[in-house]
């Protein structure tokens, strides 16, 4: 269970707190909506302090700010039509996430949905994430609103069922008085702090990791496959099974004199199929980081290719790997390799960024200082160490998420108001400007609810 037991035992004490808060001061509680909103002064000062200490340098970044805002408009439109694309033309990368792509930021949601792909995500991260998300934020909006010379009327909690929001308060009338040009950096302001929160913890995360992490072995992530005609398969009797990837059960099939394994569920496809090579790793059912080949100690992937060469077909070789601590041993009789019948060959293929889609090829960029074939050690006290990493991980990835969706031209978000004033700008016709926000707002609810749609028909599988 590690640190997830104490997690859950601080929700329990967390939520009986909030429960007792609330009850306590009921009297102060006020409903908006759908929203109970606490209001309180707090931060008031602080935000007046920079407003006015800094007003200059407010000003003198406001174009970078709203530059900033419209940039992340245009990328937030982007990937959200790339989303309904991919959603439509590829079923089976929906059922692989799994997720539905409208969910609330909750905790556990990585151990919900079962995805692997992520770290975990503990409510005790969803505490700190959520604080420095929002008070960056909203705090970021009341500094430009005040820079303004707008009132900041309260700061506060928003709570909508269990979930829970801050807010900075404007004085909103004062605010719609200014020129449209005038507001769209105070509106902008919130999405550029977590733009700023963005950065600021990436570059944390990069030397954190690079302080305390050692490469300690070599990630494979399948083993070697190609394409073959299933039509013209020999299919035997030979059944392999493979403890790999939540297991293999394998068919030995026959295809222009070669042997290669192909899963039981795809022996009914027609046409091409993707099928497992008769490779020494996977008949020797090689699971696991490597991190030793014949006595020498793998660091890297350089390392393993180093040791590969100095070998040639037939060689056997000793192979350790580890997975979760345990650690496992293999003999293995190297084989040719097909492309040079005087190289050895294991047979397992490793991870290439450059060959991937764009997330991939985005996040191979972004994380530029861990290799995607390398598996990292801690250099001490490695629970803790791989809890602040995820932690510093879930801040860089939420802020740059609030950041994008926050801008969207849609009614509930800062990107609605933005959206609608620049067509006011450009109109220079109120009338203009309301149905072309309203027109933004109905077709992004549209295209949500197409995006819900899709999930749910490619998900159940229809």
């Amino acid at each position: 269970m590690g640190f997830f037991l104490y997690d859950l035992i601080f929700l329990i004490v967390f939520g009986g707190f909030l429960v007792v808060f609330l009850i306590k001061r009921r009297r102060k509680l006020q409903r908006e909506g759908v929203l109970i909103l606490y209001r309180t002064k707090l931060g008031i000062k602080i935000i007046n302090y920079i407003a006015n200490k800094y007003k200059r340098t407010l000003r003198a970044i406001e174009p970078v700010v709203i530059i900033s805002g419209y940039g992340l408009m245009a990328a937030m439109l982007f990937l959200l039509f790339q989303l309904v694309y991919i959603f439509a033309k590829f079923p089976e990368f929906v059922r692989a996430v799994k997720i539905p792509p409208l969910l609330p930021l909750i905790p556990y949601i990585p151990k919900i949905f079962n995805l692997d792909f992520l770290p975990p995500f503990y409510f005790t991260y969803w505490i700190i994430v959520l604080a420095i998300a929002a008070i960056s934020h909203e705090f970021a909006h009341g500094i430009f609103a005040k820079s303004k010379n707008i009132e900041i009327k309260s700061t506060g909690f928003a709570f909508l069922g269990p979930f829970l929001a801050a807010f900075v308060e404007p004085d909103e009338k004062k605010a719609q008085k200014l020129k449209p040009k005038n507001q769209l950096a105070f509106l902008s302001a919130g999405t550029f702090a977590n733009v700023i929160m963005t950065i600021v913890f990436f570059l944390i995360m990069w030397l954190f990791f690079v302080s305390f992490f050692n490469p300690a072995g070599v990630v494979f992530n399948s083993y070697t496959f190609s394409p073959i005609n299933l039509s013209e398969a020999i299919l035997t009797e030979d059944k392999l099974f493979v403890d790999y990837n939540g297991g293999l059960n394998l068919t030995r099939v026959l295809v222009g004199g070669k042997v290669y394994y192909v899963e039981e569920k795809n022996l009914n496809e027609t046409g091409l199929i993707g099928a497992f090579e008769d490779a020494p790793a996977l008949k020797a059912g090689l699971i696991g980081v490597i991190v030793e080949f014949d006595g020498k100690e793998i660091k890297e992937h350089q390392d393993l290719s180093d040791a590969l060469m100095s070998k040639k077909p037939g060689d056997e070789v000793f192979i350790k790997t580890e997975t979760n601590g345990d650690i496992k041993n293999y003999k293995i009789e190297l084989a040719e390799n097909p492309q040079n019948k005087r190289k050895a060959y294991i047979g397992i293929a490793l991870i290439n960024t450059k060959g991937l889609g764009l997330l991939s090829k985005f996040r191979g960029s972004v994380l530029f200082f861990k290799d995607a074939n390398t598996y990292y050690r801690p250099k001490f006290n490695g629970d803790f160490m791989f809890f602040i990493y995820n932690l510093i991980w879930w801040i860089v990835l939420i802020n740059f998420s609030i950041a994008l969706v926050n801008m969207l031209p849609l009614g509930i978000f800062d990107g609605g108001r933005v959206f609608f004033l620049t067509v006011l700008m450009l109109t220079k016709s109120e009338n203009i400007a309301k149905r072309a926000y309203k027109f933004s707002t109905y077709l992004l609810l549209f295209i949500f609810f197409l995006l819900m749609f899709l999930w749910f028909v490619n998900f159940i599988g229809i």
